[in-house]
């Protein structure tokens, strides 16, 4: 006899029975292997077997009664960054999302321009997260932390330049950047440096930290500094390069190595040597930076890896009030620098 259309969308809806069914285990079994439950022991080919199952019956698990059993839901919020993400940001957030993914959380991201302070927290407490990850200048504030808690966040965690009252904050010295670009132009003899300020939106905090660690750089080797605003775009560049004998520069930190790379094809085409007449240094240690001719001064950045920032919010999840390492992060008005930066010297300086 023939099935009917409901017969048929019913019977296309695999349950956790039907995998316990053919694994030839328990229910409960398949819920602890398939929700990655640490605490119940069960041998690796029973593990295999349930997966394969699943697999075969096209079984997962519904992500609402999982929560519900939970009492939360597992789901991470990354919003996405206000700022242009370079590749050293889209490796460590790959990197990140790869390892929540690993310990069992659903990693959503989240699209929040348009959307600043308070708003973007009302936003994202309407999907009710349990941990939300906030990368860069996303402008959270205590009273937004304060929000996302109430919604059943269990874990708000920022990584910038500035700490947030009520979050675990990973902070990045942003200054410290400036001071090592600065001081490597300096040990090589230069002492009239520009330094190139984006004006993209959202890279504006952060520049604005590099350039003070420029200037304290430079006084205290009584070098001169000149900031020098730049768009990402051809047309500016060229246009800066086109008057760059005149302002007297026999060098540049160019915040980092993207300007950098733009800036250096702009004053080549100008006739520009580099570094006789100008020493070029950026930041982030990027390939493409490697692969120019001459090849590229930067500073090295090491951020904190995705996969350590994964483990934290794991641990702020399963016990808010007692969290360790990484440094020991607390509901904080400490800060916790977790970016260690280098100079590293090649041609163009």
């Amino acid at each position: 006899m023939s099935q009917t259309p409901k017969q048929s969308a019913e019977r296309s809806v695999p349950t956790s029975a039907d995998v316990a069914r053919l694994a030839g285990v328990s229910r409960a079994t398949v819920s602890y292997v398939l929700n990655n439950t640490a605490s119940v022991r069960i041998s690796e080919p029973t593990r295999r077997r349930v997966r394969e199952a699943a697999e075969e019956l096209g079984y997962v698990p519904h992500a609402a009664a999982r929560s519900l059993r939970a009492g939360h839901t597992r789901m991470v919020l990354l919003p996405t960054a206000s700022f242009p993400a370079g590749p050293l940001y889209e490796q460590f957030l790959a990197e990140l999302q790869w390892a929540l993914r690993r310990l069992d959380y659903t990693v959503v991201q989240y699209g929040s321009l348009g959307l600043d302070g308070d708003e973007a927290a009302r936003a994202w407490a309407e999907l009710r997260p349990v941990a939300v990850v906030s990368l860069g200048e996303a402008g959270l504030t205590p009273h937004g932390v304060d929000v996302l808690k109430r919604s059943g966040a269990k874990a708000v965690i920022t990584l910038g330049s500035r700490p947030v009252a009520g979050a675990h904050c990973l902070v990045m010295d942003q200054t410290e950047v400036g001071v090592r670009a600065v001081a490597h132009l300096v040990e090589r003899g230069r002492r009239a440096i520009g330094v190139v300020l984006p004006q993209e939106p959202g890279l504006g905090p952060s520049a604005e930290l590099r350039m003070e660690g420029a200037r304290r750089a430079a006084a205290a080797a009584g070098a001169r500094i000149e900031p020098l605003p730049l768009s990402y775009a051809e047309e500016p560049a060229a246009e800066l390069a086109a008057r760059w004998r005149g302002l007297g520069l026999d060098a540049v930190f160019t915040y980092n190595d993207d300007y950098a790379v733009l800036l250096m094809r702009a004053l080549q085409d100008e006739g520009i040597a580099i570094p006789t007449e100008t020493a070029v240094i950026g930041a982030d240690d990027l390939l493409l930076g490697r692969l120019q001719r001459p090849r590229l001064s930067t500073v090295h950045i090491d951020l904190v890896t995705g996969r350590r920032l994964a483990e934290l919010v794991d641990r702020v999840v399963r016990a808010p009030h007692d969290v360790a390492d990484l440094a020991e992060v607390a509901d904080v008005t400490e800060t916790y620098d977790l970016m260690g930066v280098r100079a590293v010297h090649r041609e163009s300086s």
